[in-house]
């Protein structure tokens, strides 16, 4: 697709706001702009996958984009969003990555917490069923790199997990896709879902943060990000 024809296309799809703006991205840059709204997902939580990829798949079925790229591109955005997160708990342990994140108040402390917990109890395949799991999808590669898990296994379980969740938000999409004609009276509205989502998650991470201001850290909590940097050594 040429960047005329790019250029053209965002302005035709019929998305405005927030939707808009993500139809003009994965237009311009194609099946590859899912992977940049994914890895803006994997780390700014509160952007949810459960939004970006059925948009993408629905786009597929009216447009340039395809579905075993999006699936490709968000899986591998999945991967290296996951491998720096990883990266942060293997350099500074789960204790000091969990102070970190949680002081950026874009990450809650409970989520960081049961994300450690859930590794602690069950171990490394808990990075595989993790990735389908909403507020701990991200979170679970920190507790992984601060017990030095093996790079290899660590990727092979966050690209299996990664990959079947991202193929179904995006398979979900392309079959409403189908029904374009159909839906195009209820596209209007799709912003006000997408906001809704958005605000839905910032709300409850905001009731959490004041709920953990309020109650002090668990002896568990703190044993659980304790035996986790014990793994490493």
């Amino acid at each position: 697709m040429s960047p005329a024809t790019a250029i053209a296309n965002t302005a035709d799809h019929g998305f405005t706001g927030l939707t808009g703006f993500a139809a003009d991205i994965l237009t311009a840059l194609g099946d590859v702009g899912v992977g940049v709204l994914v890895f803006i997902e994997v780390l700014i939580p509160p952007i949810p996958s459960e939004v970006i990829l059925p948009f993408a798949g629905y786009l597929s079925q009216s447009g340039d984009l395809h579905l075993g790229w999006l699936i490709f591109w968000s899986t591998l955005a999945s991967w290296i969003g996951a491998l720096l997160l990883y990266a942060l708990g293997r350099a500074i342990g789960m204790e000091r990555a969990v102070r970190l994140l949680a002081a950026t108040r874009l990450v809650s402390r409970t989520d960081l917490e049961r994300g450690a917990h859930w590794f602690a109890r069950s171990g490394g395949w808990t990075v595989m069923v993790g990735r389908m799991v909403p507020g701990v999808r991200s979170l679970i590669s920190i507790p992984a790199g601060a017990s030095r898990m093996g790079l290899v296994r660590f990727s092979a379980y966050t690209i299996i997990g990664s990959g079947a969740w991202n193929a179904m938000l995006i398979g979900v999409g392309a079959a409403l896709g189908t029904q374009h004609e159909r839906l195009e009276h209820y596209l209007g509205y799709l912003d006000y879902a997408v906001y809704t989502a958005i605000a839905v998650a910032l709300l409850v991470l905001v009731i959490r943060r004041v709920r953990e201001a309020r109650t002090p850290r668990s002896r568990s909590a703190r044993a659980d990000a304790a035996a986790i940097d014990g793994m490493a050594d």
